[in-house]
């Protein structure tokens, strides 16, 4: 299972706001992992303001 300190990694260095798809190459870049991607691929399709905003979307 993924984690909230896995899905920070990949988003280390990302600029926000953010859209879904955005946060997800971000991501790729990062080599985050396929756990990591697919759970970035499963958050709604709107904008993220911070980090902590696309793991709550994560993590809920």
């Amino acid at each position: 299972m993924v984690s909230p300190i896995d899905i920070q990694k990949a988003l280390s260095g990302m600029d926000y706001p953010a859209k879904k798809d955005d946060v997800v190459k971000h991501a790729e870049s990062q080599g985050g992992s396929e756990e990591v991607l697919d759970a970035l691929k499963g958050i709604d399709d709107q904008e993220y303001d911070t980090p902590a905003a696309v793991s709550k979307a994560v993590f809920n």
